[in-house]
């Protein structure tokens, strides 16, 4: 069979491209195609461990599983975390590489791009398709030259491009003919058609825009999708900021969670926060009242509060302490509440956090929070785990992955959150106070997992649960946006390309 290819390109950030190439990935996976995703390059801060033991973005490992495939390092070959307002911590094929400032990484880009293009050619060996994803917007003349994102690797592949806008933004006939008046001739010539992403309302009203778009650009309206209300799908890089209750999902039965009882659970929206969608199981559980908090809000009253992963411990911690959080943690903590912090936010639950090697910033400690005795080093290399833990207060298992720098060591960790039994000898991992009242934990993923996530929700206080399983709803939602864009793309016309 002939290998095809389509790489999806963006208006603007978040237009809709990781979510339009997890639909394609699944209707193509449906209908038997040997299909994989791929992002060249990706900057996020949401990441997932793969099968080869490597780093790529999350959105890349969500798409991965849309096609039935086990998340690959190839999928996403170069990874840039922010940890800085102009620098990044640099990943290739899955590993790091370096810490790089914005000129610095622009000089590197011609070797980011032979790692891009080892990938490829590795994926199209093994797949009868591959669905692309761009970065940002191709029309970003700043970053025109070099390009390894979006039409500069369309352009070294000779791939097909599919231009889709967002109409909930509004603007979006601007943003389709402003990119296009911005693109060369031939990256043009190269976008076989547009997608609207999330309308709403009467189609024959848009019509004639439709009409006018395609006469004066020469390209098709390939499709309109509609506004999928309560469409779950796990975030590229932003931070949720609408609460989104499974009981007001359409798949949900519209009694849920309103004659339960329920637990607030708050989350702190550090300014270099990483891995937030370890959240998104408890966002949609229906006993669950969750809230990102911006630093500079009101630190809203809780039952349990969440320390996040973060990608510059020391700063976040800082800015924790700038914006009153120590005080309100420990008011939280006197009067009973319970404190959990996951990778980075385990990490400022010891004593000292130190970072010798200028790992996330400049070289030296910072004191912890001080409520476990333990005390964190960052070191060179990076551990990148996938885990199958037991936790060691309930009888429920858990499968997560750890990603961090820090090795942490002191009395706390006698007294272990977990035991890791994919290993060659079972090892604790994490903490528990004496008190109860605090624990931590490297491993990503906790909640994912209905035995898990019910016991971690009895830890804090709700003893009185539904079962809500998580990653049957995450595929469910998957299959609803295959349907939905199935529906509503011309698959006759994209039949040439994917």
């Amino acid at each position: 069979m002939t290998f095809k290819s389509l790489m999806v390109q963006g208006t603007t950030s978040d237009a809709g491209k990781s979510t339009l190439v997890a639909a394609l990935c699944r209707v193509l996976y449906r209908r038997g195609v040997h299909v994989a995703p791929f992002k060249p390059q990706n900057m996020a801060l949401n990441s997932a461990v793969t099968v080869d033991g490597g780093e790529i973005g999350r959105a890349q490992a969500v798409q991965a599983f849309a096609c039935g495939l086990e998340p690959h390092t190839d999928m996403n070959p170069v990874l840039l975390k922010p940890n800085t307002d102009t620098g990044c911590q640099v990943i290739i094929h899955g590993k790091v590489v370096g810490n790089l400032e914005a000129t610095g990484y622009h000089a590197y880009k011609p070797t980011a791009m032979r790692a891009v293009l080892a990938s490829w050619q590795r994926l199209r060996s093994q797949h009868e398709c591959v669905v692309v994803e761009g970065a940002g917007s191709p029309a970003e003349i700043n970053l025109r030259d070099n390009d390894i994102a979006n039409m500069g690797f369309a352009e070294a592949v000779d791939c097909p491009v599919l231009l889709i806008a967002d109409i909930d933004r509004g603007g979006v006939f601007a943003h389709i003919v402003g990119t296009m008046a911005l693109l060369s001739e031939s990256e043009r010539q190269r976008v076989v058609g547009f997608v609207i992403n999330r309308f709403r309302g009467d189609i024959a009203l848009l019509q004639p825009g439709l009409d006018w778009l395609e006469q004066e650009t020469g390209k098709p309206v390939l499709g309109v999708i509609p506004y999928l209300h309560g469409m779950h799908i796990e975030a590229e890089d932003a931070v949720p900021t609408t609460p989104s209750p499974s009981y007001l999902q359409p798949n949900s039965p519209p009694e849920m969670g309103r004659e339960l009882p329920r637990l607030r659970i708050v989350v702190p929206v550090l300014p270099h926060i990483s891995n937030h969608t370890d959240f998104d199981a408890l966002r949609l559980h229906p006993q669950v009242d969750f809230h990102f908090v911006k630093t500079n809000d009101a630190i809203l009253p809780a039952d349990l509060i969440i320390l996040p992963g973060s990608k510059n411990v020391r700063g976040d911690l800082a800015y924790l302490r700038t914006h009153g959080w120590e005080q309100a943690l420990t008011r939280h903590l006197r009067y009973g509440g319970k404190v959990l912090g996951i990778c980075g936010g385990f990490q400022m639950l010891g004593r000292l956090i130190h970072d010798p090697y200028a790992i996330e910033g400049e070289a030296g400690s910072s004191a912890g929070l001080g409520w476990l005795d333990m005390e964190t080093t960052l070191e060179q290399t990076k551990q990148l785990k996938q885990v199958t833990a037991q936790l060691a207060f309930a009888e429920a298992a858990v499968t997560g992955y750890e990603i961090h720098m820090g090795v942490s060591v002191g009395d706390a960790l006698h007294k272990p959150a977990l035991y890791v039994t994919n290993e060659l000898a079972s090892r604790p991992e994490g903490a528990v106070s004496a008190d109860n009242l605090v624990a931590g934990t490297y491993l990503h993923g906790l909640f994912d997992h209905a035995q898990s996530c019910a016991a971690w929700l009895q830890w804090a206080g709700l003893h009185t649960q539904q079962t809500f399983d998580y990653e049957k709803f995450r595929n469910d939602e998957l299959d609803r946006l295959a349907d939905c864009v199935e529906q509503h793309l011309n698959w006759d016309k994209l039949a040439e390309y994917i």
